[in-house]
């Protein structure tokens, strides 16, 4: 069975139909819109993406309202059944943490300031499902574009052997450690605060984020529900 994806749809969110394109237009991934109102969707995807936007208008704080929708009420189950991956990018990232799918809480800049360029990151796991076509070490650049970007652990809480990205060089947002980001403890689950979609093609400026994608795809592939 060839894999399918899922790109989650909440009020406010804006880089859906990005994701989606690069999803099904660049990687070849059968590609679907899920809709913060549906339920019974589980069953149907191999993969699923909580994209970046400003979800319910982050209202409250970024995520806060969107981890209490249904469609994150049945991630819950996908994610315990591990029937197939969680990618969560900027404000994807923030609803995973709120929903307590990552350990953290991503919070306001150092700066305060919304910050919108381009970053180094070091990969520092290729053994993920997330990065197997990344070399370990490699460092890679993909844009970010965010408010409450800066990562922090939970007290008390070991995620070293969680981190996935780190910002490489310069720490844009004050982020703990560095990271950029996470996986849980089965990673299974991906949170990170560039955007990967927006570096996808060379005519964007770079491709360094197809790697992600492409990742996926060659795990999945072999992957049988």
């Amino acid at each position: 069975m060839k894999p399918k994806a899922g790109v989650f749809v909440f009020p406010g969110t804006n880089c859906d139909y990005d994701t989606f394109y690069v999803l099904k237009e660049v990687v070849g991934i059968q590609t679907e819109f899920i809709f913060h109102t549906e339920r019974g969707w589980s069953n149907k995807f191999n993969l699923v993406v909580l994209p970046g936007g400003f979800s319910y208008g982050d209202y409250l704080r970024p995520g806060a309202i969107a981890k209490i929708s249904p469609v994150i009420e049945e991630l819950h189950e996908f994610v315990e059944k591990e029937k197939g991956l969680v990618l969560g990018i900027c404000n994807g990232f923030q609803v995973l943490t709120e929903a307590g799918f990552l350990k953290g809480a991503l919070i306001r800049n150092d700066n305060l300031k919304f910050i919108c360029k381009n970053v180094s990151l070091k990969v520092e796991k290729n053994s993920t499902p997330f990065t197997n076509f990344y070399e370990e070490g490699e460092i890679v650049d993909m844009p970010i574009a965010h408010s409450d970007g800066k990562f922090i652990p939970l007290e008390g809480e070991n995620i070293s052997d969680l981190v996935v990205f780190r910002y490489h060089g310069e720490n844009p947002n004050g982020s703990f450690d560095n990271i950029a980001g996470i996986t849980n403890e089965k990673h299974n689950v991906l949170g990170m605060m560039p955007h990967p979609e927006r570096c996808a093609e060379e005519i964007l400026g770079g491709k360094d984020g197809l790697k992600l994608f492409e990742s996926i795809k060659n795990f999945l592939w072999g992957y049988n529900l």
